[in-house]
């Protein structure tokens, strides 16, 4: 799997190369800005990136810039952004044009080898992969006003695991409940958002994307 690496940080750059080759990945272009980055997403189309959020000159939102052009220029491009804090305007921006093939970690999440590389599968697969402090913070900035407070707590609880791009099984595993549960949740989330099954979207992405679009 291709992949490009935009990171502003000489040592964690390199460190994320090394990871990546080591576990398989190809890693066609390990850039330190975002024009570079632009330009090697257009030369080597990667399958996927993985992208700093602040970047020079300002180091503010060149990342998430950089990355919602790469995407627009590239719609199959999966991006899993990295950011040292929680951003919580990142979701606004990234996922306005939908939420297949997002990822949205904190750096600390990195040296967890297992569950990062996890999480570039589940985006290349065109899956999400948000961090689970990221869905915390969101969920606490509900508005009185907002659908998801229709729902009850287990079905916020399966909506923010739903959030981190984990599957109905895994969703079981992680909240000890059955599947059939799950499914059972998860129906009562679309019918509480007003997700209908002839909507021409996937639901269930549609589901993540308002919960992270209404934070």
């Amino acid at each position: 799997m291709r992949i490009v690496i935009a990171e502003d940080d000489f040592l964690l750059r390199e460190g994320l190369n090394l990871v990546l080759q080591g576990e398989g990945f190809d890693v066609v272009a390990s850039v330190g800005g975002p024009e570079e980055f632009l330009a090697a997403v257009e030369e080597h189309r990667p399958e996927i990136a993985v992208v700093d959020v602040r970047m020079p000159p300002t180091h503010t939102d060149e990342g998430i810039k950089a990355a919602v052009a790469a995407r627009r220029a590239h719609p199959g491009l999966a991006v899993l952004v990295l950011s040292a804090y929680v951003e919580q305007s990142f979701a606004t921006d990234l996922l306005a044009d939908g939420a297949r093939s997002v990822g949205y970690l904190l750096k600390e999440r990195v040296g967890r080898v297992d569950a990062f590389v996890e999480a570039l599968h589940r985006v290349a697969s065109g899956g999400t992969a948000i961090d689970p402090e990221v869905v915390a913070q969101l969920f606490a900035q509900r508005r009185a006003d907002d659908p998801v407070e229709r729902l009850t707590p287990r079905e916020k609880e399966v909506l923010s695991v739903m959030a981190e791009g984990l599957g109905n099984q895994a969703i079981a595993q992680r909240l000890f409940i059955t599947e059939n549960a799950v499914h059972k949740h998860i129906r009562n989330i679309f019918l509480k958002l007003d997700l209908n099954p002839g909507d021409q979207t996937d639901r269930r992405v549609a589901a993540v994307l308002h919960y992270l679009e209404r934070a």
